[in-house]
């Protein structure tokens, strides 16, 4: 593509005044650059693209976008300077450019929030196949297309990616696109040239204070789906759909400026739930919407689904799918990877890993869990992550205590920190919740909730395992789908299914 068309998205020049030059490809990495390429500047988190802008020009850039030129000697290159105020919204129109605005023709589901993002996005791609349409999703477990699965380095990949996988997409002939879209994304403008077709909210609870500093800050991030939502922003009918059950619902209903659907267990949402019934193999329940009334049976297991089964619900009626397709799609769905899933064992013991990594959701899960532990002991291991919210810490310590009988207090991924610090911070919840440390004197007796610590994740799964009867069930929460552990800098392999499995054979 020449340069002129290219950078005719994001400035206006005299076109006597852009050299003929053709671009190869784009980047905003200085060390994926080849020669042809166009380099945007980003500032980031931890680096400043701008300070790699020479690399870039080193590796064969021909054109860099960036807002400061300032340590740069340009005279020096026979480069095309293009400074903008914001370079990520560049980067952003022109990848759309790029990939010749890959997204026509293509519904997009964008879906936020801090908790069910996945969940919701596997239930509304399987209310999508049995409607006969072609989906592709874009999520924290990997991205999808067709017959194809790839690794997803992130939840929500940056706006360069997400044009790229949006153009392979509608190649490959998908209709619809679900989106989960973090509110790391959304602070940062990754999916800015996006237009949502249906944007849809599950809730907000306590996660990432680390990046957005305060909750507000953090909704903020996430109602930025919801500002962009505009008639005139290029998708059809554009809706959106928010939980009004949680409280910042009618806060996002105030933002939007397109229709809302609303969704809840409240007598006045557009789409309720009633009739819900729980158990080991899952739920059931009648959905009441706009339309009439949709039967639901559902293979997931915990009464929280509901809310997931509602969003996706609502936003396939706003994609004006049959009430039919919607409750294929529902039962069809047998599981979401590390998201309440049973690990089967040997011993026949009731072993569940979850993603829950926050307080909300890992209190959630064992509201969830408990009811079904039968006679026996619910027994919990987690950790929480290194270099990452530090205040939610001794929060999942309590919760975790709180619904428990025996807790195991482990690593997570701890990264750079020291495992036994985020471990004490732990702590602190646990031992205000009224449990007690075990240690080689203490004498266990049931109705007493203890937690025991051991940063080795391993060894931790395997003593829960060994402890357990046929009447408890083990919850393993915080990594869910995560075959790996980030120790220090350092990526192994790591999975708590295939450690639970072991243990229990």
């Amino acid at each position: 593509m020449q340069l002129g068309r290219l950078i005719k998205s994001i400035i206006t020049l005299d076109p006597e005044l852009i050299p003929e030059t053709r671009i190869e490809g784009l980047a905003y990495d200085s060390r994926k650059v080849k020669s042809g390429f166009l380099f945007v500047a980003l500032r980031g988190h931890l680096q400043d693209g701008h300070n790699f802008i020479e690399a870039a020009i080193k590796n064969g850039a021909v054109a860099v976008v960036a807002e400061s030129f300032r340590e740069v000697k340009k005279e020096k290159s026979d480069a095309v300077f293009i400074e903008v105020p914001d370079s990520r919204a560049a980067l952003a129109a022109l990848a759309a450019t790029y990939y010749v605005n890959p997204f026509s023709g293509l519904n997009l589901i964008g879906i936020t929030g801090t908790n069910g993002k996945t969940t919701t996005s596997y239930l509304i791609e399987a209310i999508l196949h049995e409607a006969g349409a072609i989906p592709g999703v874009i999520g924290t477990i990997n991205y999808r297309s067709l017959n194809e699965t790839w690794q997803a380095p992130v939840t929500t990949p940056e706006s360069l990616e997400v044009m790229e996988i949006l153009r392979k997409m509608a190649d490959d002939g998908v209709t619809d696109v679900v989106m989960e879209v973090s509110s790391h994304a959304l602070d940062q403008g990754r999916v800015r040239a996006c237009p949502f077709r249906v944007a849809v909210f599950t809730n907000l609870s306590r996660d990432h204070l680390d990046y957005h500093h305060s909750m507000e800050e953090y909704f903020e991030a996430k109602s930025l789906l919801f500002r962009g939502l505009d008639k005139k922003g290029g998708a059809d009918n554009p809706k959106a759909v928010i939980n009004v059950d949680d409280p910042r619902g009618k806060d996002l209903i105030k933002i939007t400026n397109v229709p809302a659907i609303t969704y809840g267990l409240r007598q006045d949402c557009d789409v309720r739930a009633e009739d819900i019934k729980t158990s080991r193999t899952g739920l059931t329940a009648t959905l009441i919407t706009p339309s009439g009334k949709i039967t639901i049976r559902s293979a997931l297991i915990g009464d929280y689904n509901i809310y997931n089964i509602m969003a996706a619900a609502a936003a396939a009626l706003c994609l004006g799918i049959a009430h039919e397709a919607i409750s294929a799609g529902v039962s069809s769905l047998k599981g979401v990877p590390g998201r309440l899933e049973a690990v089967k064992n040997n011993r026949s013991l009731t072993i569940v890993v979850d993603y829950a990594h926050t307080p909300d959701a890992l209190t959630k899960a064992l509201t969830a869990l408990k009811p079904l532990v039968e006679g026996g002991r619910m027994i919990t291991v987690f950790g929480c992550g290194g270099d990452r919210d530090q205040g939610k810490r001794s929060l999942m310590g309590y919760a975790a205590c709180k619904q428990s009988d025996v807790v195991f207090i482990t690593s997570d991924n701890p990264r750079t920190e020291e495992p036994m610090a985020i471990i004490s911070q732990i702590e602190e919840g646990a031992s205000q919740s009224g449990a007690t440390r075990y240690n080689a004197s203490s004498e266990y007796k049931r109705g007493q909730t203890f937690y025991f610590i051991d940063p080795d994740r391993a060894r931790t799964i395997k003593r829960a395992v060994e402890m357990a009867d046929k009447n408890d069930l083990i919850l393993i929460a915080g990594k869910g789908h995560e075959d790996y552990q980030i120790i220090g800098k350092e990526k192994r392999h790591f999975d708590d299914r295939e450690v639970a499995a072991e243990a229990a054979s």
